[in-house]
């Protein structure tokens, strides 16, 4: 008989769960924007079980009540070292708000699918209902909202640039990227007496403090950025903070950063360095149950549970450095990798789920081809600026061999209880479509291709070129488009010589920095003559800490300071988007007109003359 779920098995949410653990004070108490899912995949759960793990109490407020008479923020008492703030897994306004700024009306994040349980900038709200109530206990935020509004940035759905998250949320300390060190370096220094204004040298850390004449300069060196009142008044000055924010956020021996906001100064210590096999396998190994807390059986699945609760992530970080993305932003550039054991341990962990059919939804990561990529020679990569390994080219020391991909894949193909294991994280596809003879058999790349798309596709296999233009592509610090009719070809190879009838299917994005009108009806005309009927696409949706929304903002190259055309207004945005439809009858007079303006007639012709035998496709959901 199996063991059946006790409420202990969780970390607490409510007063008596406190109580049926047989505490009388927390030491952490967590707040965060998303329902309590306890699973690896969920940020929450991860920090709540590392302080469990250190033997400290902690327990998670999951989507409190900010409305009403705040009991949901007194519940659990005043913790014992701090108030811990996160919005969730999703930024509250990217999980709110679509491209055009309509609000949406779901949440994947809560029961139900239901919208309405979190505030707009829900790290601020919680932190400064926190703040009012618990005025003299430290206040710690972290996760993605938090990380990625470390140092001044634009905001999209206000128009604005606004300061660093620190100074509207009245936070003591923020954690960024992947905080789990960093954590648990406050939780030991906080536990053994030290007040939280003296934690100034943790790394991946930032942190306000009043301006006093000359700072003592740190071990790590120092940069000082653009203030951010010269930011306000000067777009090229915000422009140029940019670089210095990507690249030390992606170096082995990162500088702090020093930014100038008022009467105070912001301190934005360097990154940990990307973690080990043997910390990857300590985080992802915690004793999660897998399974949402019972509060919400009566409430509804939750979506985005529903999506990864058979899912298994090998990696975190991506070297791609893809300017509208803001993985290697919070991740890092660096990948770190889990051991083949944990991952085939969680596998069989999964296979015994009670709800469990035989199929993997997903073995992947950020970017699903990834894992255990690294530089051949540390000592390069050590020195290395390049906010990207791939782009422009990829880099000579970068080992991109997919052998051990290969052996996971197959090691869970061959367990009993799996049927079949899918691979529907993002891919780069550049990474193993080679000429070089010798490099694709010394690094499996035929092999890889073709495991993938004979054991791990559900009859369609879905790729990002995002564009078709070079000179967008090269804004996006993507690959020629070229390189996708290789895919294409050898696709079509496999599945003919397999006796498959699957789709290849490719994602693009519309008003994306350097992306033209012309550029639009290029990539429609080129969809088009590659049999693609696009129905949904996606428009580019700046968001903090990204290339492509520093130009969207400021008109600047943060690199060059060179000017750069964006579609900033509702309607230039719109217009890129009618090009993905010339099939359409409202939008053909339009799509004729504007493009007999530029004196393209000959790409009018190409889209509007009928073509018989059009496929269809579904594509990304517009944001």
């Amino acid at each position: 008989m199996p063991i059946l779920p006790q409420l202990t098995d969780w970390l607490p949410t409510t007063k008596k769960e406190v109580e049926l653990r047989g505490w009388d004070q927390l030491d952490v108490i967590l707040f965060t924007g998303d329902a309590y899912v306890d699973h690896p995949a969920f940020g929450a759960a991860v920090i709540g079980r590392i302080i469990e793990r250190e033997g400290f109490k902690v327990a998670i407020v999951p989507q409190p009540n900010w409305q009403d008479d705040l009991r949901d923020f007194k519940k659990l008492g005043t913790p014992r070292l701090f108030f811990g703030v996160t919005s969730g897994n999703m930024d509250s306004m990217v999980n709110h708000y679509t491209a055009n700024k309509r609000l949406r009306s779901n949440d994947a994040y809560t029961p139900g699918g239901k919208s309405g349980f979190r505030p707009d900038y829900a790290t601020i709200v919680y932190s400064n209902i926190l703040k009012k109530i618990f005025p003299d206990v430290p206040l710690m935020i972290g996760g993605v909202e938090a990380s990625l509004r470390r140092v001044t940035h634009y905001d999209y759905w206000s128009d604005k640039l606004k300061p660093s998250i620190l100074v509207d949320s009245k936070a003591d300390i923020g954690v960024y990227g992947m905080g789990e060190l960093a954590l648990l370096e406050l939780l030991h220094a906080l536990d053994q007496g030290k007040s939280i204004e003296e934690l100034t040298d943790i790394k991946q850390t930032f942190f306000l403090r009043p301006q006093t004449g000359e700072m003592e300069k740190s071990v790590w060196g120092d940069i000082h950025l653009a203030s951010h009142e010269l930011c306000l008044a000067d777009k090229k000055s915000y422009a140029g903070n940019f670089r210095h924010i990507e690249q030390e956020s992606n170096k082995t021996h990162a500088a702090r950063l020093i930014q100038e906001i008022g009467d105070k100064q912001l301190i934005i210590n360097p990154p940990f360095p990307t973690f080990t096999e043997e910390q990857m396998d300590a985080s992802f190994d915690l004793p999660f149950t897998r399974k949402p807390h019972p509060k919400y059986e009566k409430r509804g699945t939750i979506p985005a549970y529903e999506m990864i609760r058979h899912s298994v992530n090998l990696h975190r970080g991506c070297f791609g450095g893809c300017s509208f993305c803001t993985i290697s932003a919070h991740q890092g550039k660096f990948v770190a990798s889990r051991s083949k054991r944990s991952i085939m341990q969680e596998v069989d962990q999964i296979t015994k789920m009670d709800d469990f059919k035989g199929y993997i939804s997903d073995l992947g990561g950020p970017s699903a081809n990834m894992y255990k990529m690294k530089g051949k020679h540390q000592g390069i990569c050590d020195n290395c600026k390049r906010p990207s390994c791939v782009f422009p080219e990829i880099c000579s020391n970068l080992d991109t061999d997919h052998y051990p991909m290969l052996d996971i894949y197959r090691e869970v193909d061959k367990h009993p209880a799996i049927k079949k294991a899918f691979v529907t994280s993002g891919l780069r596809y550049d990474l193993f479509l080679s000429d070089d003879k010798e490099s694709c058999t010394k690094n499996s790349y035929d092999d890889y291709l073709k495991q993938l798309v004979t054991r791990h596709v559900s009859g369609r296999l879905k790729v990002a070129p995002e564009h078709t233009s070079d000179n967008v592509l090269k804004a996006m610090r993507k690959p020629s488009f070229k390189l996708f009719y290789k895919l294409k070809k050898k696709f079509e190879q496999i599945n003919a010589e397999t006796g498959l009838n699957q789709q290849l299917i490719p994602y693009f994005i519309s008003s994306h920095p350097e992306s033209t009108i012309e550029d639009m009806a290029q990539l429609a005309a080129d969809t088009k003559d590659l049999g693609f009927k696009l129905e949904q696409v996606q428009d580019f949706t700046p968001t903090p800490m990204t290339v492509a929304t520093v130009i969207y903002y400021s008109g600047f190259n943060p690199y060059t300071l060179k000017p750069v055309y964006t579609a900033r207004t509702k309607t230039e945005k719109l217009e890129q988007q009618r090009f993905f439809f010339w099939y359409k009858r409202e939008n053909q007079s339009w799509i004729k007109n504007s493009l007999m303006k530029i004196k393209r007639d000959d790409l009018a012709k190409k889209l509007l003359t009928a073509k018989p035998n059009q496929q269809k496709h579904a594509f990304r959901k517009k944001k």
